[in-house]
């Protein structure tokens, strides 16, 4: 009898580890053209849970209804050996991008990802600062998959023998099309868990997918006017006297400045981190950061999370880190309550609480030489894995949370972050340094929910430097990361004085720049953003002749295209082409519509590829027909809260124009209490002459804006 029972008892075990089950997906739309479904049993801890993501469903709601994208019974789901199965239909024209922030590639049909939290190493291979698990179909819809794991993707590569559009079977012997990649209609996800949430998104365009996941996620974030000014970063031993003459000389030789980054010398020990001030260096931080904010200068500081034993909370947060410690640093679980309170408690202390305005968060994305391995574990019981997947954004989310308590806005740094993270006031950067490859990741960061710095550190030559600095300009985060070489903006000084007028053109268009962030905020548009997202781009003018190419390299002939990773939109009128070291001229692909040079306002082209020579001191720009910038003077300082400030509005092309300018004192969160508006700008040509208006301020709302003019441009 027992022999017996021991034996039904095995079999039970057997069958239920190897339990395999389909099911048809119940999609329940959870927000206007967004919807839920449920596969398995999910995990308690998700991406949605750690980043705390409220959807902000005025903005959704505004979006209006959305049908169905895809057809429910071609979307399949399995778990088996305790992993979930997913199965999601292609079609044959159809392309994809997402996937998280890649650095080579925009498009990504064909390619097989692991979406893995790492520093970025050169290969486009689902290991990045951001492993986001959405992706978009240039169909019109998106998917986003709610789960803490690494998560693999085929995304179009798998082909199943159940396939509705099978590939022919070849002949290699005799088919010169052979290859080894055969056709395949469908993206196959691999989720290690007994279940997962899946996030359908509708259109009905690509940019209405984006938008509904961004709000999804919270909503982009709003960064302080500051925020958007220039920063320099200094090298990582200066001391209080070395920064405040480094703040004096950019005044002195006219260059802006907002904020100043401290690296890691600031503290006492580093690596791992004890997060005091280096008293030798530092003598009285207080008042330190009271003279820089005097010069209307802010600091932001680094460190990374690994609390080193000489560190003050080392032995009170001892009972709430994790098995593995990190150059011998312990790793606080931050899912814990407790840890949390001493952790993001020693960051006010001395730091937050005397003015120090935003962090630069390093070191939370890998490699797997020196981070916690996946073997470690966590006194909450969150695998390592898990924890890797979320710590970055875990780290945004509870330092922003010190400064929202404050009534403060923050900007700051970060190496890591996934999904539901587009909210947080923070920018990626890493130690990668290929320009082309920078622009690349700004193009993806729309499709990521997060924002991308090309930062400039140092360069081999005066053009490299400009060049650099261009495109730098026309980008979230305006900055010199000079932690290691020293460099100013006047490194170079037979181009000093165009990087000072680049700097100068960041400031003036301030308004514009805080106006887009804002539609980033309330309605879900990524400031900068790839060319499939605009209106008039069309994938079908990009096709290339089938005929001319590689079908072993390119097995998927329907939907070759141009793949436009070196020109991207930046708000809602501006094209910016990038130019890199050596060049001299390069082409540049207009959408439909008329597009004018945004420096001249001379009509440029329309639904075209242009050459352009624009010389060493510019890069081009160009603006949409109706387009509308607002300027500002070029200050040597961000308005400060509430400040007035005159404007310039400048208007090209010939089409009626219209532009949403947005109000709020600057720098506090009392935006989310209702103190804000969108003043409507409107202008027309009458018998050749401009006509301006802007509507006037709300009753009850910030009014930071001064006199206002109008200029046609061209």
């Amino acid at each position: 009898m027992n022999f017996l029972r021991y034996l039904l008892t095995g079999l039970l075990l057997l069958t239920s580890t190897s339990l395999v089950y389909s099911q048809n997906i119940k999609w329940l739309e959870v927000e206007p053209g967004i919807w839920k479904g449920i596969i398995g049993k999910p995990e308690n801890f998700d991406l949605l849970k750690a980043s705390g993501a409220v959807a902000v469903h005025q903005g959704l709601s505004d979006m209006g209804q959305a049908k169905f994208p895809l057809g429910e019974s071609d979307i399949t789901a399995k778990v088996t050996d305790g992993k979930t199965y997913l199965h999601f239909p292609l079609s044959q024209n159809e392309q994809l991008y997402g996937l998280g922030l890649n650095f080579k590639t925009v498009q990504q049909r064909g390619r097989i990802l692991t979406l893995h939290v790492d520093n970025y190493e050169g290969k486009d291979n689902g290991r990045t600062h951001s492993p986001t698990p959405f992706y978009i179909s240039s169909n019109g819809y998106g998917v986003f998959i709610n789960s803490a794991r690494y998560i693999q993707v085929y995304a179009g590569t798998a082909v199943r023998t159940d396939s509705k559009n099978p590939p022919i079977a070849q002949d290699r012997n005799t088919d010169d099309n052979w290859s080894a990649r055969p056709y395949s209609d469908g993206v196959d996800i691999l989720v290690p868990a007994q279940g997962v949430e899946v996030y359908v998104l509708g259109g009905p365009t690509m940019l209405d997918a984006v938008r509904r996941y961004n709000l999804l996620s919270g909503g982009g974030c709003l960064p302080p006017r500051w925020g958007l000014g220039f920063t320099q970063r200094v090298q990582r031993l200066s001391t209080a006297a070395d920064v405040l003459k480094e703040a004096d000389a950019f005044e002195e030789k006219g260059y802006p400045l907002d904020f100043i980054g401290l690296e890691p010398g600031w503290q006492s020990k580093s690596y791992p981190c004890t997060f005091e001030w280096d008293k030798s260096r530092f003598p009285d931080p207080r008042g330190f950061v009271g003279a820089m904010l005097k010069k209307n200068v802010r600091l932001n500081l680094w460190t990374n999370p690994y609390i080193s034993p000489e560190s003050p909370i080392a032995k009170i947060i001892a009972g709430y880190t994790g098995s593995h410690s990190v150059w011998v640093g312990a790793v606080a679980d931050i899912t814990i309550p407790e840890a949390r309170q001493v952790f993001f408690g020693e960051l006010s202390k001395n730091k937050i609480d005397i003015g120090v305005s935003g962090f630069k968060i390093d070191e939370v994305d890998g490699g797997d030489e020196y981070l916690w391995p996946d073997v470690a574990t966590f006194p909450s019981g969150h695998s390592a894995e898990q924890m890797r997947q979320t710590y970055g954004l875990m780290m945004q989310r509870y330092v922003t949370g010190q400064y929202h308590q404050l009534n403060r806005r923050t900007f700051g740094l970060v190496r890591a972050s996934n999904g539901g993270g587009s909210s947080f006031p923070f920018v990626i950067y890493n130690d990668y340094y290929n320009h082309r490859d920078f622009i690349t990741a700004l193009i993806n960061s729309g499709f990521a929910g997060v924002l991308w710095t090309p930062e400039v550190r140092d360069s081999k030559t005066a053009e490299e430097w400009l060049r650099r600095f261009q495109s730098n300009i026309f980008s979230p985060m305006a900055m010199i990361n000079a932690w290691e070489s020293g460099t100013k903006p006047w490194t170079f000084p037979e181009v000093a004085a165009q990087v000072k007028q680049m700097a100068a053109l960041r400031m003036q268009m301030m308004p514009y720049w805080y106006s887009e962030f804002a539609k980033y905020h309330f309605k879900g548009i990524p400031p900068f953003r790839s060319m499939v997202l605009e209106d008039g781009f069309g994938n079908h003018d990009l096709i290339k002749n089938t005929n001319d190419v590689n079908l072993k390299d390119y097995p998927y002939g329907r939907v070759i295209t141009q793949e436009v990773k070196d020109q991207y939109m930046a708000g809602q009128y501006l094209l910016v082409a990038p130019m890199f070291n050596g060049e001299t001229s390069r082409k540049v692909i207009l959408p439909k519509g008329n597009w004018y040079d945004f420096y001249t306002g001379k009509y440029a082209g329309n639904g075209e590829v242009i050459s352009v020579m624009p010389g060493l001191d510019k890069i081009p720009v160009y603006v949409k027909d109706g387009g509308i910038i607002p300027m500002m003077p070029a200050t040597l300082h961000a308005p400060k809260a509430n400040e007035k400030v005159d404007l310039e509005i400048r208007y090209y092309g010939n089409k009626p124009g219209y532009y949403l300018l947005y109000d709020d004192d600057g720098e506090t969160f009392e935006y989310e209490k209702g103190a804000w508006s969108f003043r409507k700008i409107k202008v027309e040509l009458k018998k050749g002459k401009i006509a301006g208006e802007i509507s006037a301020p709300v009753k009850g709302k910030p009014n930071t804006i001064g006199k206002v003019t109008f200029k046609k441009m061209g």
